[in-house]
């Protein structure tokens, strides 16, 4: 199964749309095995510049290690809220009939 390259990856979790051949990859990205766990991490991808922003806060590197922490913490808790609509708005933009239920 051919899968994305690590530029259309990113471009994958922040809301772009892959090519037709790579249908496949999403489908098996959507339902199989560890499909939880990737979409946890793609859900957290468009976060990473706001994290990098805390690092650089003055202050000293536990308390900017805290601020990343909450913030992916805040992002986790928010994730099980988003998660169904956001696997609906995949499916439908991959058109993949046999999960569109």
């Amino acid at each position: 199964m051919r899968r994305p390259d690590p530029i259309q990856w990113i471009g994958y979790a922040v809301g772009r749309r892959l090519p037709d051949s790579l249908r496949e990859w999403v489908r098996n990205d959507l339902t199989g095995k560890y499909a939880t766990p990737r979409h946890i991490v793609r859900g957290l991808v468009p976060f990473t510049p706001l994290f990098a922003v805390f690092l650089f806060f003055p202050g000293e590197l536990w308390l900017r290690g805290s601020m990343v922490l909450l913030a992916v913490l805040l992002a986790l808790l928010y994730w099980p809220a988003t998660d169904p609509a956001a696997e609906r708005a995949l499916v439908q933009r991959y058109v993949l009939p046999a999960f569109a239920g």
